[in-house]
């Protein structure tokens, strides 16, 4: 069924479907009006959950690690300083291989205080052992909900997710998206049927010291794990299409690729512009295309490859930055395309909510196709 919904109620309705046993979170902006949603859900009996009101981001997400030791299905949701707040707690909820997934409203980090979005909060935590996803509108965002889930409860994987999508852009604005029924998304995704708990009836020890003779093999594993998601995450996506007949099958989208010479990268909401921007350079007979990464974590190094083959110079536009190097895509780009060959270059744009037009797209195609990059786009010279 099609709705003119918001993306914070679409995400929350996604959320609903899914039936999470347990919800903790704690109100920031841009992501308030999720939880928001799904505390009115609970307080009316439409979910059948425990909805945990708590002082804090920090004692959200400790919440729901202990909530998915004990075998529960949880839920949470932060954006920018909140999530900097659970930086601890992430990386326990990954050593501990708990599969929560938590929508993230990307969100600038201060200081400056900022509102606006940019993806510099979950990039922030790129190393944490959470899967990333971002979508690219609000369809997407809803839809992959269903999707962390799945692959994150396998047993192949059991790894915590992010699920991102630009804050205000994205959350605040009212699309068009196809609301799933309840049956569809219980035939796609089955209960959570942990591999261990904690339970008073059976004691095991969850989080324990680990020695150095030890602690390097538990990061082997989980980094293990993640990559066998890679796989999983095709395989969750191929069921997704045979249901709704809307095709996540790869961690990459291509568009307009076949013979681009030059290829813009990018996450999120901004490919959106990019794709009319590349629309109209084609129809000036440039030959430009898009290689969109929906899953960043774990990386699609293979995709990328393939992708990218053909292509003369890679502009990849970052909307976050590791300071005193470059943008975090980019860097992964430069790695998988090592020794091919093909020409990276990074442009750290749109941060804090700066607008990015198509005009600015075109721009940054005429910087890379002179071999300009490397640099911070639309800089306002006169107040530096």
């Amino acid at each position: 069924m099609m709705e003119i919904t918001e993306g914070s109620h679409a995400v929350a309705h996604a959320v609903k479907l899914c039936r999470p046993q347990v919800i903790a979170a704690y109100p920031i902006t841009p992501q308030t009006h999720i939880v928001e949603a799904l505390a009115g859900m609970a307080a009316d009996g439409e979910i059948d959950c425990e909805y945990i009101t708590v002082e804090s981001e920090f004692s959200a997400l400790s919440a729901c690690l202990g909530a998915s030791a004990a075998g529960s299905r949880v839920y949470s949701a932060t954006t920018s300083q909140g999530l900097a707040l659970m930086f601890e707690v992430c990386f326990n909820v990954a050593g501990l291989r708990l599969p929560v997934v938590m929508t993230i409203a990307n969100r600038a980090l201060g200081a400056p205080l900022s509102i606006w979005n940019d993806q510099q909060d979950s990039i922030s935590l790129r190393d944490s052992g959470w899967l990333q996803f971002y979508a690219e509108d609000n369809q997407e965002a809803a839809d992959l909900h269903y999707l962390a889930y799945r692959v994150a409860e396998d047993h192949r994987v059991l790894l915590p997710a992010f699920v991102c999508f630009d804050g205000f852009v994205l959350s605040h604005t009212y699309e068009p998206v196809n609301v799933a029924s309840q049956e569809e998304i219980d035939r796609f995704l089955p209960p959570f049927q942990p591999p261990q708990r904690l339970d008073s009836k059976d004691p095991i020890s969850m989080g324990m010291y680990a020695t150095p003779e030890y602690y390097m093999e538990f990061r082997y594993e989980t980094d293990a794990a993640m990559h066998r998601a890679n796989a999983v995450i095709q395989e969750a996506g191929m069921a997704f299409d045979e249901i709704f007949g809307r095709n996540y099958c790869g961690l990459t989208e291509s568009y307009r690729l076949d013979d681009a010479e030059t290829v813009f990268i990018a996450m999120g909401s901004i490919c959106g512009t990019v794709k009319d921007a590349i629309d109209q350079m084609r129809d000036e007979g440039e030959k430009v295309g898009l290689l969109r990464i929906r899953c960043f974590r774990p990386f699609p190094l293979e995709e990328v490859r393939a992708a990218l083959r053909n292509a003369a110079v890679v502009a990849v536009l970052d909307r976050n930055i590791s300071l005193g190097s470059r943008g975090a895509v980019v860097l992964e780009v430069r790695d998988a395309l090592y020794g091919s060959g093909v020409k990276v270059l990074g442009y750290i744009i749109g941060l804090g909510g700066r607008d990015v037009t198509k005009a600015d797209i075109r721009k940054v195609a005429q910087l890379a196709k002179s071999g300009e990059g490397d640099l911070f786009y639309g800089l306002r010279r006169e107040v530096l």
